[in-house]
């Protein structure tokens, strides 16, 4: 029993402790809002979207690698599973069981997410301007930076015009593709609580309901 308890807290410890680490909104830390957040449910696994322009202020690479789209989806998952072109077994245990290596999945979406992903659940999201900034930061300190401060390419992505880019943290059962985008969601100044949040399902239903409450901030 208590060994299974020092496995619980040492789990447990490691999940909150996991790269990247949620951003915190500073109310002197602002943007001008310019466009629509949204986040894209791809079956098990979410994508945040967000207007280009504002990232590409800050990550030259990207811009370099996507001028001229109009927004990105981010999408971070687990460096083998992601690229795999064929899943097996061993690579799924493995990505879920043991801490891999993490990859960035950028998409160039041309058009707004809800019309661009139509086969998709997608959910538009509202956020102040302390909180857009944050968010910023957060999908910035995700990216893995070599001695040059240069983002670091990798495969050519799974879909559309898209690229893999190398992470930074592990990923394992713990620390998902979904709990990403509920650190992503937290960093924005959303209420959600990213340990809990391992699951497409579980992502699209908080936003169903923060959406609900939210009628008090005005979508830009």
């Amino acid at each position: 029993m208590k060994l299974i308890i020092i496995i619980i807290l040492f789990v447990i410890n490691i999940a909150c402790s996991s790269l990247p680490h949620v951003i915190k909104p500073v109310d002197n830390d602002k943007v001008k809002l310019n466009g629509d957040i949204f986040v894209v449910n791809h079956g098990w696994h979410t994508g945040i979207v967000i207007p280009s322009n504002l990232i590409f202020q800050r990550m030259p690479g990207l811009k370099e690698r996507f001028a001229g789209t109009t927004y990105l989806e981010f999408g971070w998952g687990d460096k083998e599973f992601y690229q795999s072109k064929e899943i097996t077994s061993g690579i799924t245990l493995a990505a879920i069981f043991w801490p891999t290596e993490s990859v960035l999945h950028v998409v160039a979406v041309p058009k707004k997410a809800d019309k661009y992903f139509a086969n998709s659940h997608v959910k538009k999201i509202c956020i102040d301007e302390s909180g857009y900034a944050s968010l910023l930061r957060f999908i910035e300190s995700s990216f893995f930076k070599n001695n040059s401060g240069e983002i670091v390419k990798l495969k050519k992505g799974i879909y559309g015009d898209s690229q893999f880019y190398r992470s930074v943290g592990d990923f394992y059962l713990m620390n998902t593709c979904n709990k990403w985008t509920a650190k992503a969601l937290k960093s924005s100044g959303k209420d959600i609580r990213p340990f809990f949040k391992l699951t497409a399902s579980s992502i699209m239903s908080y936003i169903t309901d923060n959406n609900k409450k939210s009628d008090e901030l005005t979508c830009y």
